[in-house]
C-alpha cells in the first residue's frame, strides 16, 4: 500500500460521514490555502492557542501566521519557547493544557472514523485527549486508509522512517514510537468542538 497517494472522492466521502457519526465535525477542502483560512476563521479573536509540532501545520502557513505578532491569539507555545527558566518553563507547559483552542494533526485518519497519533515523549496526547473546548486537526487526505490496522501500518511503515530521518537531520537523533493515541469517538455530552479539516492535498508524513 502507497501510504501517501491521496484517498478518492468516494473514500473522502465515507470518511467525513463516519467523523460525523462520531461527533466531530469535518470539513473538506481543495487547498491547503483554503486550510489556512479556515484555521483562521475557526478560531476566536483573542483566543489563547496552543499548537503540536506539525509538518501539516507548518505547510499550510499556520506556523509562518504565528510568527506575525499581529496575530488576534495569545500564542502559548511561543511563551513557553520564550522562556529561559526551566521551572517557569515546565509551568508554562502545564498551563498550555487548558488552551482555548489546541491545533494539530495526526497520522492517520481511518474511513470508519478513528483518528491516530504517534507520538515520542507524548508532549501533544493530553491537548488530545481531554481538556481544550476547541480542537482543531488539519491534515491531507493522503492519510485517509481504510481500517485502523491500515493506520498503524501507515505509522510504523511512512511516518516514523520520515519522521525519524527529518529529526536526524536538525537534531542529530532519531525519533521513537513510544506512544499512540486512538480518538475513536466525541462525547457530545463534553461540549466540545472539534473541527477536522481534511485537504485534498499531500500534507505531511
Amino acid at each position: 500500500m502507497d501510504f501517501n497517494t491521496l484517498a478518492t472522492r468516494e473514500s473522502i466521502d465515507k470518511t467525513s460521514t463516519a467523523l460525523k457519526e462520531h461527533n466531530y465535525e469535518p470539513i473538506v477542502v481543495a487547498t491547503k490555502e483554503e486550510a489556512l483560512a479556515k484555521v483562521r476563521q475557526f478560531i476566536p479573536e483573542n483566543a489563547t492557542i496552543m499548537n503540536g509540532a506539525s509538518e501539516t501545520l507548518r505547510t499550510i502557513g499556520f506556523m509562518d501566521l504565528l510568527k506575525n505578532d499581529n496575530n488576534p491569539w495569545k500564542n502559548l507555545h511561543a511563551a513557553i519557547l520564550a522562556e529561559t527558566d526551566p521551572v517557569k518553563q515546565g509551568k508554562l507547559r502545564r498551563e498550555s493544557v487548558v488552551s482555548d483552542v489546541y491545533l494539530g494533526s495526526v497520522h492517520a485518519l481511518t474511513e470508519t472514523g478513528e483518528m491516530i497519533i504517534a507520538s515520542n515523549t507524548g508532549s501533544q496526547l493530553p491537548h488530545l485527549a481531554f481538556p481544550p473546548p476547541h480542537r482543531i486537526l488539519v491534515l491531507g487526505a493522503n492519510k485517509i486508509v481504510p481500517t485502523l490496522a491500515d493506520g498503524f501500518k501507515r505509522i510504523q511503515n511512512q511516518v516514523i522512517p520520515l519522521e525519524d530521518e527529518r529529526m536526524k537531520g536538525v537534531y542529530g537523533y532519531g525519533t521513537l514510537w513510544a506512544k499512540t493515541l486512538v480518538l475513536h469517538k466525541e462525547n457530545p455530552a463534553l461540549g466540545r468542538k472539534i473541527h477536522v479539516i481534511i485537504v485534498n492535498e499531500a500534507l505531511g508524513f
